[in-house]
């Protein structure tokens, strides 16, 4: 196990340079930076800054020297927060996207889970026809559609609860149902297909012919099974929702780490954008690293390095 996860961290790394290489080089392409604005600094002044960030040096000096920074987890400084570090504008707003993150996640698990085991034991009825057309619509109708609609249904149709901002718990109800609604939808969908795949496999063919229930047998036998392509699309999705729903934290006004990626595309803060795409990629391999040690505990047929024994 030990060589298994050397190999993974190794190849993490080799990931992260890449996305870095990637990420630097498309960033410096586009005309203009981050100080570039429709009323010119005087030449000294653009100079001075400059000169300040390094961003007069060679693109390749840059380069290398951030990630020479990068490798020791210093993801330099805002260019539009002076005094501010990448490293504390991530530790500042990633804890909002967690929190966020973490209900949405809990709630997407909890619900499709549930609505999947439903429509699959009324294979054919019209729960199970309800539950696949609420499946679709939550598939196809996007997060900012969603959250507008809940914005004006429950903040000012019915005025219950708050339509941004992020001061308490009510604060967290709308944001969190718009984040986990598409989530929800392809959990149920998995959860489902791969339900009525177990059903189908002769282990419980057998369990059923010596007269076990059909709940049992959901509960019991085949949803562990049936739970191993749900796992899979929980660690991009864990990391997608704890760093933060860009669009659903802009529409909520919410100080999260997806709200200042979106700010820092529109200001050109290079660091900033750096800083959290490498801190996202970083999340996204944990997770699905994470997930490769948690499938054997499901399936012990399944080894640590995702083979399967016979």
């Amino acid at each position: 196990m030990a060589i298994y996860l050397a190999k993974r961290l190794l190849g993490a790394c080799v990931v992260l340079w890449a996305i870095i290489t990637i990420t630097f080089g498309l960033m410096h392409a586009i005309p203009g930076g981050p100080f570039t604005q429709e009323k010119k600094l005087p030449p000294a002044v653009m100079a001075t800054v400059e000169a300040r960030y390094h961003l007069d040096e060679p693109l390749w000096s840059q380069y290398v020297d951030y990630v020479r920074h990068a490798a020791v987890l210093d993801l330099g400084p805002s260019y539009k927060y002076p005094g501010k570090t990448v490293n504390d504008i991530i530790a500042e707003t990633f804890p909002v996207s967690a929190q966020l993150g973490i209900i949405s996640l809990l709630l997407a698990i909890g619900a499709g889970v549930l609505a999947g085991m439903a429509a699959a034991w009324y294979k054919n009825n019209w729960i199970d026809y309800a539950m696949m057309i609420g499946a679709t619509l939550g598939v196809s109708v996007p997060s900012f559609i969603l959250a507008a609609v809940l914005i004006q249904l429950f903040a000012f149709t019915w005025p219950i609860l708050p339509a941004a901002l992020w001061k308490g718990p009510a604060y967290v109800i709308l944001p969190a149902l718009a984040l986990a609604a598409q989530p929800t939808a392809f959990i149920m969908r998995l959860t489902r297909s791969s339900l009525l795949d177990a059903l189908g496999q002769d282990y419980i063919r057998t369990a059923r012919s010596r007269g076990i229930g059909t709940r049992s047998l959901i509960c019991r036998h085949a949803l562990r099974n049936a739970l191993l392509p749900v796992v899979s699309y929980i660690g991009p999705l864990a990391a997608a929702l704890l760093t933060g729903s860009f669009i659903v934290e802009t529409i909520f006004a919410i100080p999260g780490l997806g709200r200042h990626f979106v700010t820092s595309i529109y200001n050109r803060d290079y660091t900033v954008i750096l800083g959290i795409t490498i801190f996202y990629s970083f999340l996204i391999m944990m997770m699905n690293l994470l997930i490769d040690v948690i499938y054997p505990l499901l399936d012990p047929r399944i080894t640590i390095d995702g083979k399967k024994e016979g």
